[in-house]
């Protein structure tokens, strides 16, 4: 299995202050949807934070995301050993295909890759 990056999801309800705070630090939005937004780290895109109010299709908000280069054969792991499936294998509008899986300390993570 090829981790390909891992992000913090950050719950907030302030976005814009989150963007200058973590400004401060080199991070620039790279994503916004509303309800979500990322901020990059300028010299290294791949270090990333997303900043959530919520998550628009699925039942609950994430902990973290990790990217996977297969998220079919994640998924298939994960339920054969017997992982809890917060949120079933989707394709989302956005460009990503990716399900949520509650981990041993409760998080939940949502498991994705890029289409």
């Amino acid at each position: 299995m090829h981790v390909r990056r891992v992000v913090p999801n950050v719950q907030s309800q302030a976005h814009e202050e989150s963007a200058e705070f973590y400004g401060v630090l080199g991070f620039e939005e790279v994503m916004n949807h509303g309800w979500i937004m990322t901020l990059a780290s300028a010299g290294n895109p791949a270090v990333q934070i997303s900043l959530m109010t919520h998550d628009e299709t699925a039942p609950v908000a994430p902990d973290m995301s990790i990217e996977v280069e297969d998220v079919d054969a994640a998924y298939a792991a994960m339920k054969e050993r017997g992982a809890e499936i917060v949120h079933p294998l989707t394709d989302e509008e956005w460009g990503v295909r990716r399900f949520f899986a509650r981990d041993p300390n409760g998080r939940v993570i949502n498991i994705l890759s890029h289409n």
